[in-house]
């Protein structure tokens, strides 16, 4: 069945709700350290969680395993980052998988990385890789691609397209502000699973974390935008508590909305931290037809969700 935007019906036809879990089902969108911010929160209130993840990034290690790599690769950083937030706490996967090698041919390469491109090739592909990783590890939840091929960022960055998540950010350190992003191949299609996931969920979850490098490269993916706009649940954008220099030097948190907001994507409710830095304009909000909410998200170290706070907080939005 070929899934269109232009066709929203056919879309939610081919989709039938499985059976309701013991609590409320959460998606999370997004990527990097915001995106496990989100998870940390979920597990703390969620019945079933599904992380949703950006494969676009292109840094670091996962840069160089993409480059090296004879086949083009899903990036493996993120959907490291993800499994980590999930992975059974009382076990040693959360501080393997983000273990660093600091000498020799690997060094600075993450040891997640390496072990999820080898469970990908021993299975034969990635859903496999991640189901297996997720059973070993006792994760709360799963983690999901938000593209089932390889995909990279382009943005428009000051009136230029820039390609790669790297370059990107390097432009916007520059001073020049970006204004629209999109995936290559713009149709690249999403996991099936991805999409069961959204329409099924009480709550979908887009942020924290980089507003166009991370939120916005999973989210303008074409099916899990269409998914996100006929879901029955409501859709949370989960504001950050600071700017980013590298991406939203300058934005409000009412710019952050917008930003979202006009790359087609729903959001029902903006949450925000109400004694944070960056300031809300509710009356803007609402001329946007979303709902703002300022509530305790922060904790003792500045710039950083609390999980506790945040769970606190989504938990009330489900009344």
């Amino acid at each position: 069945m070929n899934r269109s935007e232009t066709d929203l019906s056919a879309f939610a036809a081919h989709f039938e709700l499985g059976p309701m879990p013991e609590g409320p089902r959460v998606v999370a969108i997004g990527g990097g350290k915001g995106l496990a911010m989100a998870l940390r929160a979920a597990r703390l209130y969620g019945g079933s969680i599904t992380a949703i993840v950006s494969v676009a990034d292109d840094g670091r290690s996962t840069g160089r395993l993409r480059r090296a790599s004879d086949d083009d690769l899903l990036a493996p950083g993120d959907l490291r980052k993800a499994l980590a937030a999930l992975a059974d706490e009382n076990s040693i996967w959360p501080t393997v998988l983000e273990h660093r090698f600091t000498s020799g041919e690997l060094d600075g390469h993450a040891l997640g990385n390496i072990f999820l491109l080898g469970l990908a090739e021993a299975l034969g592909n990635w859903s496999a890789a991640l189901a297996e990783a997720t059973r070993i590890m006792g994760a709360a939840g799963q983690v999901l691609p938000a593209t089932i091929g390889p995909v990279v960022l382009k943005a428009d960055v000051g009136g230029e397209s820039v390609e790669g998540q790297v370059a990107i950010q390097s432009a916007t350190a520059l001073g020049a502000a970006i204004s629209g992003v999109h995936l290559v191949p713009e149709d690249a299609s999403a996991a099936p699973a991805a999409l069961q996931a959204i329409m099924e969920a009480d709550h979908v979850l887009l942020g924290p974390g980089s507003l166009y490098t991370s939120v916005l490269a999973a989210a303008v993916v074409p099916e899990i935008r269409a998914a996100i706009a006929l879901t029955s649940g409501r859709v949370i954008q989960i504001a950050n508590l600071v700017t980013e220099p590298e991406e939203t030097a300058g934005l409000d948190g009412s710019a952050h909305l917008v930003a979202v907001l006009d790359h087609d994507i729903r959001v029902d409710t903006f949450l925000y931290d109400r004694l944070g830095p960056l300031a809300v304009n509710e009356s803007y909000v609402f001329e946007h037809g979303v709902m703002p909410i300022g509530l305790d998200l922060s904790g003792p170290t500045s710039g950083l969700h609390d999980p506790k706070c945040l769970a606190s907080a989504l938990s009330e939005l489900l009344a």
